[in-house]
Formats: C-alpha cells, structure tokens, sequence
C-alpha cells in the first residue's frame, strides 16, 4: 500500500453516500491486491485509522455488511474469507473503462465515422437532410413526419422530399483482437508496479469492446516462461512470478487463436517490459537474461514476418525506456509493419486505445 495515494476518496472529497464513496476505493484497491478481498479490506481498515474514512454514523463493518448484501461480497461460512462475486468483477471493469478511456472517449468524438453516407452496420443517433441515393432503410420517419407537421400543420399534412431526413450509420468493421500481457518478474522489480497499469488497461479495453463493440472478439494471453488464455474475468487476479519473457511462446498463442478467427480484421497488443529471455525448446527452456539473445529475437522477428504475411498487425507498448530494447522493439516493429510506442504507465491506456480505434477504422468496410 506504501507510494500509492488515494487522496481522491477521502472524506469530504465527493457528495456521494458513505457507502458509495467506500466502495470507489475498494474497487480501486483490488487490481493491486490482485483481487484479494480480504487483503483489499484490510488496507481500507488501516486507511481508515490514518484518514477517518468512516465516522460514528457508518463504520467499517456497516461497509462489509452492505458489500455482502448488495452481492458486491462473499464469505465462506468455515473459514471466514472473503471473496468477490460476479457483480464486483463487472464493476471493476467499468471502472477501468472510466478511468483509463473516460476522458479520452469524451474528447475524440466521431473517431468511427466514414465520410461515405449509407447503410453500415450500426446507427448513429444524428441525422441529416435527405441526399439522392440514400435509401428507404435510412430514412428517419419520426423526424421526417415532425418536419412535415411543422411545414404544413396536421389539417394540410403531406411529405415532399425537403422533409425527409435520413439517419447516418456508421461504418464499423468486426475485428478480432489478442491482448498480449508480461507476467515476468520485471513487471514488479524495483519498486515500480507496471502489472497493475497493464490490468486495468486490460480490463478497460474488455468493457469497452463488450459494451461500443459487442461484435468483436478479445482474448488476454499472458507470457513468462509459458503463455497461457485466461479469461476477462480472471484479470483482476492476475499476478507476476518468477518468470522469465517468453515472447513466442505468448505469440504463438496468440498468431494460433486469431488463425481458428474467420473474421479478416485481427490484429495483436502486446504489453511488456523487456527484452524476450526465454525459449522453450522441446521440454526444456533456453533462457538468457543477459543482454539480446540472438537465438531467442530470432524467433520473435520470425514470428512477427509470419504475422505479417497473415495480415495480423502487432502493436508493442513497451512500458520501459531502456536505451537497449529501443533497436530491438525497431526491428520488430518493421518486419511486422506494425506499431510500437514507449509508454510511460500513465499514459498506456491512452496509447493503446487510439492505436485501437485507428485500426479499427483501417478496416471499414
């Protein structure tokens, strides 16, 4: 809990409910706790003897009684843990999205749009004044007919073509997206934690895209010394290990997922720290920490030509600004012709959700 501030929920910081203002912070609290509730509670208790946090009227145990009531919490009868349900997981992952894309999405309007009017595949709630070639599917009757009444009245009604107003659509492509994140012991190494960042930018891109995109597709694949699937559901708890970067293994997972994909738009997102250390040949792992290993980035470079000629673009966040990775995380970048930024943590989900949404309007259709 030491170095992190959250100054933002003290008392007399918001309008909102005890309760409410409570829950802000425990929603906070669990990415870093990797969503141990117990843990997460027992920082808000010590929280609450610094900073006050409850008064007489609300305590603490009010608190963990309506987290239980209102289905955010769960308590093992035997052993007394605590655990967190359904509901707390979705709200963890809208609070991500406001957190990470809030200001950015409010700011960057029409970032969708086409310039070709006519059918697309979702609407758009604005609307213009009928053009020749627009078609009957598009025209808006409910603001034609009011246009209408408005020229004529109800006792002369009748339509004529200056009335007619047509509902823009949006053209938007169906892409499929694997989200690539290190689980290497680096991502906590000397006091800086960069897996917590890496998770709410996960769980902000999977709320963005179950609630603006419900058509496309997201899988998170992690990598340290082996990658694995995971679900959305189960990012909260991801944690690090004493892993070193296997970089192919995660892309291999990820190239062999977006290949079973009939959808044409796919595309990686790759977070890491560092350089790749681990290869696992046959059953056993090669592993270099010292430096490039040439052994080992040729796989990677191998792997990301074959993504390219599978029209798969990857785009690297490399959460680290070491002077060395810099030519590396190059090479990638241009055999792949894709993406790579140098992103400092408070500015990742910005990164990556622009990168997102301009490649998504590459592939309108």
């Amino acid at each position: 809990m030491n170095g992190y501030r959250f100054s933002r929920h003290m008392p007399g910081a918001s309008a909102k409910s005890g309760f409410e203002r409570l829950l802000d912070l425990f929603m906070q609290l669990l990415p870093y706790t990797n969503g141990d509730a117990t843990e997460a509670l027992d920082w808000m208790n010590q929280l609450d003897r610094k900073y006050q946090l409850t008064d007489d009227a609300y305590g603490m145990g009010d608190f963990i009684e309506d987290l239980k009531e209102k289905g955010y919490l769960q308590e093992d009868m035997q052993t007394g843990a605590f655990a967190i349900t359904p509901r707390t997981e979705q709200g963890i992952r809208q609070r991500s999205l406001e957190e990470v894309f809030g200001k950015l999405r409010k700011s960057s309007p029409g970032d969708h749009r086409t310039n070709r009017p006519g059918q697309g595949d979702e609407s758009n709630p604005e609307t213009r004044p009928y053009r020749f070639g627009d078609t009957l599917e598009q025209i808006d009757f409910v603001s034609s007919i009011r246009n209408a009444q408005i020229s004529r009245g109800i006792e002369e009604f009748g339509m004529g073509e200056e009335d007619l107003e047509v509902r823009e659509t949006d053209y938007k492509s169906q892409t499929s997206t694997v989200l690539m994140i290190d689980i290497s012991h680096s991502m906590i190494l000397y006091g800086e934690d960069r897996i917590t960042p890496a998770k709410k930018v996960a769980m902000a891109l999977a709320e963005l895209i179950r609630t603006k995109y419900p058509k496309d597709t997201l899988d998170i694949v992690t990598f340290g010394d082996d990658a694995s699937l995971i679900e959305v559901k189960d990012i909260p708890y991801l944690q690090v290990g004493p892993f070193h970067t296997n970089t192919v293994a995660g892309l291999e997972m990820a190239m062999e997922i977006l290949r079973r994909r009939r959808n044409p738009n796919r595309r990686i997102f790759m977070i890491t720290d560092g350089k790749p250390t681990c290869l696992k040949m046959g059953g056993r792992y090669y592993k270099n920490s010292f430096g490039l290993d040439r052994k080992i980035t040729s796989r990677c470079l191998n792997l990301a030509a074959q993504c390219k000629k599978l029209k798969i673009p990857i785009t690297t966040f490399m959460i680290a600004s070491d002077p060395y990775l810099q030519r590396f995380v190059q090479e990638f970048t241009e055999t792949n012709a894709g993406n790579a930024y140098f992103a400092s943590l408070d500015r990742l989900g910005t990164f990556l959700f622009r990168d997102f949404e301009r490649g998504r309007s590459r592939n309108l259709h």
